[in-house]
């Protein structure tokens, strides 16, 4: 039987959104107060979901400890109270919460081989945002 596990995580990061290509008013017409010059921060959800068959031995997916420790090591060391403007994931693109779900999917996709990744990123910008991704169709970014 094939069963879906999700483990949620927080972190906190701070951006702003601002792009070089763009003049400072278009950056302000595009970004509004998101393009404060001092930046701002957020406090993020993170859910992971992987899938696959039900070890009949251990009774789980995935070991949680495996999942954990590689979120934590792989993603929330690398983000969490971090100014996304300043890492290289985003030297050459806007710390949008869309550009922040790519980077994560990526990160899990290529190293996290325990089970199978189903629907790995939805990250709550606040209460009234929420990107969600889901393999393959993820580099289209969904806000939902």
């Amino acid at each position: 039987m094939k069963a879906h596990l999700t483990r949620r995580y927080l972190f906190s990061a701070s951006h702003r959104l601002h792009s070089d290509a763009m003049s400072a008013e278009e950056n302000a017409a595009t970004y509004g107060k998101c393009n404060n010059p001092h930046g701002h921060g957020h406090n993020y959800t993170l859910e992971v979901t992987v899938s696959g068959p039900v070890d009949e031995r251990t009774g789980m997916v995935c070991n949680l400890a495996d999942l954990d420790g590689f979120v934590h090591r792989e993603i929330l060391e690398r983000f969490d109270h971090q100014n996304l403007n300043c890492l290289p994931e985003f030297a050459a693109a806007v710390p949008t919460t869309e550009n922040l779900c790519v980077r994560i999917f990526d990160i899990l996709q290529r190293g996290f081989g325990l089970a199978h990744l189903e629907s790995a990123v939805r990250r709550d910008h606040d209460e009234f945002v929420r990107v969600c991704g889901r393999g393959e169709e993820f580099g289209n970014c969904v806000i939902c």
